[in-house]
């Protein structure tokens, strides 16, 4: 066994350039899992700079100053980020909050519904196990009642945090625009000799990467828009909140589609019933999660949608798991990272380097 291995070893990483990628990877892996609270303001700017560097780079070739391009983008950016957050975020907490106080509203008619149960199936459902689960989510209620209660007064101390996010984080996107092929020296100048693989991974990367955050940023705004539009033409209660809220589950793939489908569906079966606009609502939001599975997703991630859906969800939740809310918004590019990899460490370039 030993020996089966000590040859896959020598096979894969007896190349200097293998070795040296694997130990960048796990550098980078470690920084981040130690430093990831501390650094979220670098991945929240790398995000935004990555999303804004096309402009940029096309006013450039324009012949405007790189500089000058990489201010007018982000003024016009900042702009349109504060007009949407005015117009839209007193709407979403109004309706946040009325949503919050219909709960107990929602959670009555759901009870009623649940004791006429016994009554309409007495072969089916006794009334002691529909008492205990009422009772089990009674209390499960009111523990999250509590944790919401404190997460907000806990979220008090975090306003200077979001302060320092809106001062440094438009000066690191700065810089990282202007000052790009500086950084990217710079980065290069501290590697190891033995960098063939590092770069090649790391072009790839770099372009998957780029891809993704644009894509995503563009399905999430059709996405929420669509879904705003289609609910507030039904007359759906709290229609820009659960239309935003399904355009961010398409930041978890397979999985945020499925948990969003349930507000959207108690909310719909609360106001309407077991009626026709009920009925409507649903099919026009399975609809849009067609459309965006089928059409969109292929559309704006033609390469990262050659992946199989289990490996996408496994590395959801492994990720995640791992780095919370980026490792879910990079589960993607992470999972393309790791076939980048095996196809590297497997190709015929680094095979031939390794058996001279």
């Amino acid at each position: 066994m030993l020996g089966v291995f000590g040859s896959w070893y020598r096979r894969k990483f007896s190349d200097p350039n293998a070795l040296m990628l694997l130990l960048f990877l796990l550098i980078v892996a470690v920084v981040f899992y130690v430093f990831g609270g501390i650094l979220m303001p670098v991945l929240v700017a790398i995000v935004i700079a990555y999303l804004l560097d096309v402009p940029v780079t096309k006013m450039e070739k324009l012949g405007v100053k790189r500089w000058l391009a990489t201010s007018a983008t982000l003024i016009v950016f900042f702009i349109i980020t504060f007009l949407l957050a005015i117009s839209l975020i007193p709407i979403i907490t109004k309706q946040g909050i009325n949503l919050v106080r219909d709960i107990p509203l929602i959670w009555d008619s759901a009870q009623t519904w649940l004791v006429s149960l016994p009554a309409k199936y007495p072969s089916l459902i006794e009334v002691e196990y529909i008492q205990s689960t009422m009772q089990g989510m009674n209390e499960r209620l009111v523990s999250f009642g509590e944790q919401v209660l404190s997460a907000s007064f806990s979220s008090i101390g975090n306003i200077v945090a979001v302060l320092i996010y809106i001062v440094l984080v438009p000066l690191m996107v700065f810089f990282m625009l202007n000052d790009k092929k500086a950084f990217m020296q710079s980065i290069s100048s501290i590697l190891p000799k033995e960098r063939r693989l590092i770069t090649q991974v790391g072009e790839e990367m770099n372009l998957q990467i780029a891809n993704y955050i644009r894509g995503k940023v563009i399905e999430i705004a059709i996405v929420g828009s669509v879904s705003s539009v289609a609910f507030t033409i039904l007359d759906l209660r709290f229609a820009v909140l659960l239309g935003v809220l399904v355009g961010f589950s398409v930041l978890i793939p397979y999985i945020g589609a499925a948990v969003i489908t349930i507000p959207v569906a108690v909310v719909g079966l609360f106001q309407f019933g077991l009626s026709s606009s009920f009925g409507y609502l649903m099919i026009v939001y399975f609809v849009i999660q067609a459309l965006d599975g089928n059409l969109l997703v292929p559309i704006l991630f033609s390469e990262a949608v050659s992946l199989h859906p289990l490996y996408i969800i496994v590395a959801v939740l492994l990720f995640g798991g791992i780095w919370g809310f980026w490792g879910v918004f990079f589960a993607i590019p992470l999972a393309t990272l790791v076939k980048a990899l095996i196809t590297a460490w497997s190709s015929p370039k680094n095979t031939s380097e390794t058996l001279a």
